[in-house]
């Protein structure tokens, strides 16, 4: 555990110069990146296509690179491309980028009813 970064359930993160919230998912073995945002942020080109399989059936979906800052610790990663219009983050950090150096601890940004 020497050298882990350890991470919230959401964190701030900085995808070139655009901070964005990103809900941390240890679930998902792939990051993926709201359409909008991927098109605001000109990433590309598509480098190859993936099949998910998600609670709502099974997409063909474009895959991108990105270097992303995550708690002070820039890596590359790949993000699958999809509409996430209606979740409440436009970015989640799948296993893929988790393996680079990251724990997840889900009481490190809770708030207290203190």
């Amino acid at each position: 555990m020497e050298n882990k970064i350890v991470l919230g359930l959401i964190e701030k993160i900085r995808l070139n110069e655009e901070e964005v919230m990103a809900k941390i998912d240890s679930g998902a073995s792939r990051s993926s990146i709201h359409i909008k945002l991927a098109s605001k942020l000109k990433l590309g080109p598509v480098i190859k296509s993936v099949r998910i399989k998600s609670s709502h059936g099974v997409q063909l979906r474009p895959v991108v690179k990105a270097n992303v800052l995550i708690a002070g610790k820039k890596v590359e990663g790949s993000f699958t491309i999809t509409n996430r219009e209606n979740l409440k983050y436009p970015v989640l950090i799948g296993q893929e980028i988790l393996k680079q150096g990251f724990l997840i601890d889900p009481l490190k940004n809770e708030i207290s009813d203190n």
